[in-house]
């Protein structure tokens, strides 16, 4: 490994955004992580799972794949203070090309899920309004898909649906906005502003479940462990899929936000406290979520077990209008529950589009705020374009499935056997990690990033294949998951290859622009001091 001479930034080079703080970053970084997916996605993962019992693989999964995987796109970021693209860049050296590929094809997924995952917030918006009156009546179900979203029948369709095209429209405006405004400015006043009020929204909903009739028995239903569900590998392969998902790591997110931290900062710690209030605010949802369908349960005279959609779209757009329209005082509940998602789902939108944002800017040589309206304008009208229509939430469920699934999962077995085995940066990294942090890892963090990581994500991923290619998804036909489904891991791909053939307007390979702190021969064997700084 070579020493690398600190020089001032290169001629035309402009400095780098950074956060304002350790605070802002941890901030920003916990509202990027805590997303849609922690309200409506792991109660019922949990519940379906072993219940109490699924506490036990969760936290094995977080300490032994999502901490040190976290660790991992820290370390990247930080070190080589760039995008997806220019860090993956930077730590292949000769390798540069291919290894710039791999940052594009995580982009090209956070481009992707920036497309649909705004939607899924327009809806809560929505929602958020149509709770002051109970807009949905009755049949929760029926209003979803028939008078809001006017589902078709699959396959491709214009007839825009105004419902959903004007929210639509305000959340990408929004967004753009924040974008534009920058790092410190943009991303980290909106994660200081809406994470309190998420958690104290949430707090207050949570509160208020607690006391309802049946509350009791909804907690029973979700914590009541079932002890044999430990000896079923498909339990642990769920534990470590709820983590990986959750704490926004392999494409892109925190490697792009840590290459805005100050060069001497600490990483792990910081990562902890991450990681663990991800883990809390799900723990969190999951007793607010089994509350409230333990009194819906109560309300129906069935059990919590006969009670269907218990995760994502049915969860919340369905289960849970159905339970506000039977609740005392229903309407301040669902602007509380719609109002979390709201905020929830809008800061890791930004964090999402931060990673295009930043990997254009830096390729391209653009200011941030015209690469943010760029990569926005263009984000917008695909999105508009493909879900404010009849077919949109089909389009969006096909999606989803494909690119985190397939394309998050594929690019973090990349990640970790390139740089452990391929690169052999893993000893480097720690050395980084090591060198500005006050919590210090040891060579375990290699094993558990070059070899257990990548082992169970491969089984994940091989398995979901499988499933998808001889089982098909949700009943729809062939050709449209083909083309919806397929067709989206191919542009991720296509993406992935095309890109690095564009010429960089400014050298991402002049070291004088980010010289790497501390020089990678460099090998501490403790935390400086000021490392916390």
């Amino acid at each position: 490994m070579t020493d690398v001479k600190s020089e001032p930034p290169a001629a035309g080079a402009q400095p780098r955004e950074e956060w304002t703080g350790q605070v802002g970053f941890i901030l920003a970084a916990i509202g990027s992580a805590v997303g849609l997916g922690n309200i409506w996605r792991f109660p019922g993962v949990a519940y379906e799972n072993g219940g109490g019992a699924f506490l036990i693989p969760y936290l094995v999964a977080l300490i032994t794949a999502g901490i040190p995987i976290l660790f991992l796109d820290y370390a990247i970021g930080h070190r080589f203070r760039g995008s997806a693209p220019t860090a993956f860049r930077r730590l292949g050296g000769r390798a540069r090309r291919w290894t710039e590929s791999l940052g594009w094809f995580q982009v090209a997924i956070a481009f992707v899920i920036g497309l649909y995952y705004t939607a899924v917030i327009a809806w809560a918006l929505s929602y958020f309004v149509f709770s002051f009156d109970l807009r949905w009546g009755d049949d929760p179900a029926g209003f979803l898909t028939g008078e809001y979203l006017q589902v078709a029948d699959p396959g491709f369709s214009f007839d825009f649906v105004p419902g959903v095209l004007l929210p639509l429209a305000l959340v990408w405006v929004a967004a753009i906005v924040v974008l534009a405004l920058g790092v410190a400015k943009g991303l980290q006043r909106v994660n200081v502003v809406f994470l309190p009020l998420l958690v104290v929204a949430f707090m207050i909903l949570v509160v208020r479940a607690l006391f309802l009739d049946g509350a009791a028995e909804g907690l029973n239903a979700l914590f009541t462990p079932n002890w044999a569900a430990l000896g079923d590998p498909n339990v642990w392969i769920a534990a470590y899929s709820q983590i990986f998902f959750s704490l926004s790591i392999a494409f892109g997110i925190m490697i792009t936000y840590a290459s805005y931290r100050k060069r001497r900062s600490n990483l792990t710690g910081p990562g902890l406290v991450v990681a663990f209030a991800n883990s809390s605010f799900e723990i969190l949802a999951g007793i607010g979520v089994f509350a409230t369908l333990g009194f819906f349960a109560y309300q129906q005279n069935v059990a919590v077990s006969e009670l269907e959609g218990l995760t994502g779209v049915g969860l919340s757009f369905i289960t849970f209008p159905a339970i506000v329209s039977e609740m005392p005082g229903g309407p301040i509940f669902g602007i509380l529950f719609f109002g979390s998602l709201v905020m929830a789902g809008f800061t890791s939108l930004i964090s999402v589009l931060q990673v295009v944002s930043a990997a254009v800017q830096e390729k391209f040589a653009l200011t941030p705020r015209g690469a943010a309206v760029g990569v926005g304008v263009v984000s917008a009208i695909l999105s508009i374009l493909l879900f404010s229509t009849t077919t949109g939430l089909l389009a969006l469920d096909v999606a989803d499935q494909w690119a985190n699934n397939i394309g998050i999962v594929a690019s973090a077995v990349l990640a970790t056997i390139l740089v452990v085995w391929v690169l052999r940066k893993g000893p480097e990294l720690r050395y980084h990690l090591n060198a500005v942090s006050t919590f210090q890892v040891g060579r375990i963090w290699v094993l558990l990033v070059g070899v257990l990581a990548p082992v169970i994500l491969a089984y994940m991923l091989i398995q979901r294949i499988v499933t998808l290619v001889v089982d098909g998804y949700a009943d729809m036909p062939a050709w449209y998951l083909g083309v919806v489904g397929w067709g989206t891991i191919a542009f991720i791909v296509v993406a992935a290859i095309v890109l690095p053939m564009f010429r960089w307007r400014r050298s991402p390979d002049d070291f004088a622009a980010w010289p790497p702190y501390p020089p990678s021969g460099e090998k501490p064997a403790t935390a400086r001091k000021g490392a916390a700084s």
